[in-house]
């Protein structure tokens, strides 16, 4: 009657199984689909290449300074014409021409006036202020080049430790779930065996414990595996709660140790704190400069119209004759530009930006210690991970005999239920054991692949 029950049980739940598995195949995506989704998808992924974009222009814009600057003005005013001899400081933004009629008594009435200007400034000899500042926004283009890479690595392994999670959880919803099978059987037999009186009513209090028990592992273990594919479809850039991961081999065979050394010193963390060094030092030789002078070639021309005639200074209020030139102008000249006490600033600015040098350096040292540790404690944990996998069948092997016999005793009356149950759990902790070893020898290999800053040490094991 026992064996009868457990048959068409199990026919039933691996019939539901199997349709399940076949309903979700179609949708099943393989690690390297997610990779690429996240890579393509993730949104904070496309901020760093916007990042990336945006240094490039700033190379663009340090370039225009190579070029030489035009200015043209066109200006229409409609102004007195008083003014006497001596000098006047400008209003600050605002230069307001000095030049007029002197004369003893003041003009009120206005007149209109007129004024052009084209002038070309070239800075043609600047020691080396361009250069620096191009340099310091190509070493910009170079710092957001690495975020973007380091960002994208650590993003790619977080997804691959989120899918071999997934994978576990999926696994030991399968254990609970054959867990659960069990448990249902032997509160059926127990419950007919106990109604016929050949068995104590606590038999059956024992097995309805045992079944409520298994239930909520059951349920515990959807619940960490609906959590954790919420994760890795976030991960991918679309969140949804119905993706479906393909095994692959992940449960078909153990990656195999990696003989050869692989440094971390090309890890993307550690180019990504170098490249910020190599930043902020190109930006403090491009604040060092910027104190030097600048030598200019200038060129400019001007036109200027009155309605107070040059000729007999007489007035003439209409719009035509102020705005119709009545001189022209041209210059040619060389200047030189210094402002000497800017070397107070530039020297403070300067120092601020070599403390942000030794503060990079800083994180570059411990970033490198961090790499170092994580290496040797990955080497680590792959060897225990991997002993532990192959001592896991040795387990499961002896917990399903001492479940059979227990079984079987229980069957003659050799036994009571508490034994039963005692192998119940044991058979089923060493079902939860072999799969979560089983990935932790992956995720340990994922570990070893994360420190050496080289995915393609753990996707090559899965080709």
């Amino acid at each position: 009657m026992f064996s009868l029950k457990r048959h068409y049980l199990c026919l039933f739940v691996g019939l539901s199984a199997f349709a399940l598995t076949h309903q979700a195949s179609a949708q099943r995506v393989t690690l390297q689909q997610i990779l690429e989704e996240g890579k393509q998808n993730y949104p904070f992924l496309k901020a760093k290449q916007a990042e990336i974009h945006g240094a490039e222009s700033r190379v663009k814009s340090a370039k225009t300074d190579y070029l030489p600057s035009l200015i043209i003005q066109d200006q229409y005013t409609f102004a007195t014409n008083n003014s006497v001899t001596g000098a006047f400081l400008p209003n600050e933004g605002s230069a307001l021409s000095p030049s007029g009629g002197i004369r003893q008594e003041n003009i009120y009435k206005g007149v209109f006036g007129s004024f052009t200007t084209a002038l070309v400034d070239w800075r043609v000899f600047n020691f080396g202020k361009i250069n620096a500042n191009v340099k310091a926004a190509q070493a910009d283009i170079d710092r957001s080049k690495a975020d973007y890479e380091n960002e994208l690595f650590q993003h790619q392994v977080k997804i691959v430790d989120a899918y071999l999670v997934l994978l576990i959880n999926q696994k030991l919803v399968e254990a609970q779930l054959q867990n659960l099978d069990r448990a249902l059987i032997f509160k059926q037999v127990t419950d007919a065996a106990v109604g016929s009186g050949m068995r104590p009513g606590v038999d059956s209090s024992l097995a309805s414990a045992e079944y409520a028990k298994a239930r909520l592992l059951l349920l515990e273990s959807r619940r960490a595996e609906k959590v954790q594919r919420l994760r890795l479809s976030e991960l991918s850039g679309h969140l949804q709660d119905s993706i479906q991961v393909d095994t692959m081999r992940f449960y078909s065979q153990l990656p195999s140790s990696m003989n050869a050394e692989h440094s971390f010193l090309k890890n993307p963390s550690l180019v990504f704190s170098q490249a910020q060094i190599d930043a902020s030092y190109a930006r403090s030789q491009a604040v060092r400069k910027s104190f030097l002078p600048s030598v200019s070639l200038t060129a400019a021309g001007w036109g200027r119209g009155s309605g107070v005639s040059n000729k007999t200074d007489a007035y003439r209020t209409d719009f035509g004759s102020g705005v119709n030139y009545q001189v022209y102008n041209y210059l040619f000249g060389i200047s030189t530009r210094w402002n000497l006490t800017n070397i107070l600033r530039v020297r403070n600015d300067y120092k601020a930006e070599q403390f942000q040098v030794e503060r990079f350096k800083e994180i570059f040292n411990t970033q490198k210690l961090q790499l170092d540790r994580q290496t040797r404690e990955a080497e680590m944990q792959f060897d225990l991970s991997l002993e532990q996998a192959k001592l896991t069948p040795v387990q499961l092997g002896a917990a399903q005999t001492a479940f059979d016999q227990a079984e079987a005793r229980y069957e003659s009356g050799l036994t009571d239920l508490f034994t039963l149950a005692q192998s119940v759990t044991t058979l089923n902790r060493a079902e939860v054991d072999k799969f979560i070893t089983n990935g932790n020898v992956w995720r340990a290999l994922l570990m070893k692949a994360a420190a050496a800053g080289d995915l393609t040490l753990f996707l090559n094991q899965l080709n």
